[in-house]
């Protein structure tokens, strides 16, 4: 490592992910326009889909097209497979809706493309989005609030602290929650077991963690080096941030009301210190801890050179098809405070005259972020859903039980240019360059001026 702090410039893969793309996102491509089978309305009445227990079914009366705009969706490739099975089901049981799904890239050219369309009007009824692109089209009243239409029901099943996170003007939520990729510990069995150490419980504790990694930190007999633990450390992902962040509730990278920088506080300091440590006290991680690719810490992983690491549900279904020996624990605690960290997945409604249309746009929103979507079409959640009553199989479903404490990453526009300023003055303090305090101090007048001008 060159002995100088790391500037902020921004490869092409990093913008993609501090874009807000995600980690479903960046997997899938291209796009093209698909039609779907046609479908029936059910009798006008908001809540009657949600009482009789099909939301399948629109409440809306409506007859014609709505245009669904799908992030990452290319004809062929899994994720679509699923997305045409949902609004196949959907349009089937409303034979006078037809869908027609158009897929947009996760890069520049497809974001462009997207609100280009959506500010053109009615090129798009109902569109998923990253989450970075709300606050644009919020400010410049481009989607419609889904207070209106939420159901008792709806209420009650989404988790509130997801609602909560898409409440951008006048406290009201502008796009339907679809899933969200908590962060979790996974937890190599082979390496536990050949060292003889059992798994923690559940509501194991930091200082628990840091004992397990000091004890699987080892040199085999072949000379193999292993690590207690590692993380991936990148401008576009939050993985190990719930590492430092569980040291206070106050340790956040902003305040509630995105006014100012709040990584620059004692506790803020003591937090990313501690982190630190991991590496350069501990010295249970890697030595390229900090500057490691996804790859490298997934593989090393998957070869046993690693016994922890912090990741999304994602990699968990190719563990799983690769016969990996792992189970996913929730993050350990600190002063007894548990968090994680996510983005989240969201489908949002444009405005439109056409009440009717616009109904129908929200039962469809509705319908593909229910229980009964994976019911219809199981496999259709590449995360854990955003609602209580969606029940997910193995290994996803090892991530739902952190939703409910899951820091939701702010739905900001700035959020991709703030979060790619703190992120190589996090690796200077990983790589013992910088203090926490002087790191984060050195950053606080530029990001709190960004978001003194934020529109």
């Amino acid at each position: 490592m060159q002995e100088k702090f790391l500037d902020r410039r921004l490869t092409r893969r990093a913008w993609l992910q501090a874009t807000g793309v995600g980690a479903f996102a960046t997997m899938l491509a291209a796009c093209a326009p698909v039609a779907a089978p046609q479908a029936e309305p059910a009798a006008p009445a908001q809540s009657a889909a949600a009482a009789s227990g099909d939301l399948r079914v629109s409440s809306s009366g409506y007859q014609g097209a709505l245009s669904y705009w799908v992030l990452g969706y290319a004809p062929g490739n899994a994720f679509a497979s699923t997305m045409d099975a949902a609004v196949g089901v959907f349009t089937a049981a409303n034979p006078d809706i037809t869908v027609e799904i158009t897929g947009y890239a996760p890069d520049q050219e497809g974001m462009t493309k997207l609100t280009t369309a959506v500010q053109g009007g009615q090129a798009v009824d109902i569109f998923r989005l990253p989450s970075d692109l709300l606050p644009g089209l919020v400010k410049d009243d481009m989607v419609v609030a889904i207070d209106d239409f939420l159901t008792d029901d709806d209420k009650a099943d989404i988790y509130p602290n997801l609602l909560d996170a898409v409440r951008l003007k006048d406290g009201q939520a502008f796009a339907w929650p679809l899933w969200v990729p908590p962060m979790g510990m996974y937890m190599n069995l082979d390496v536990f077991e050949e060292k003889g150490i059992e798994l923690p419980a559940r509501d194991w504790t930091y200082e628990q963690f840091l004992d397990l990694a000091m004890q699987l930190t080892f040199t085999r007999e072949n000379g193999e080096q292993v690590y207690g633990f590692t993380g991936f450390i990148d401008a576009g992902v939050v993985n190990t941030w719930p590492l430092f962040m569980n040291e206070d509730p106050s340790v956040r990278p902003l305040s509630a009301d995105f006014s100012k920088f709040t990584f620059d506080t004692p506790e803020a300091a003591a937090a990313l210190t501690r982190f630190a440590e991991l590496a350069l006290v501990h010295k249970v991680t890697p030595p390229d801890f900090g500057a490691q690719a996804a790859a490298d810490v997934q593989g090393g992983f998957k070869n046993k050179a690693y016994a922890m690491y912090t990741d999304a549900s994602g990699p968990s279904a190719n563990y799983a098809a690769d016969n990996v020996n792992f189970d996913v624990w929730p993050m350990p605690t600190y002063n007894g405070n548990q968090v994680t960290a996510a983005g989240i997945g969201l489908i949002a409604i444009t405005q439109s005259d056409d009440t009717a249309k616009l109904q129908a746009a929200m039962d469809l929103g509705r319908y593909l972020t229910s229980a009964e979507v994976q019911s219809d079409v199981p496999g259709f959640y590449l995360a854990p859903g955003a609602r209580k009553s969606v029940e997910l199989t193995e290994p996803v479903s090892k991530f739902s039980e952190f939703v409910p404490y899951t820091w939701i990453t702010p739905i900001l526009a700035e959020w991709p240019q703030i979060r790619t300023i703190i992120h190589p003055e996090l690796q200077n303090i990983i790589f013992g360059k910088a203090t926490a305090e002087e790191a984060m101090a050195r950053i606080a007048p530029e990001i709190n001026e960004i978001l003194a001008n934020r529109a």
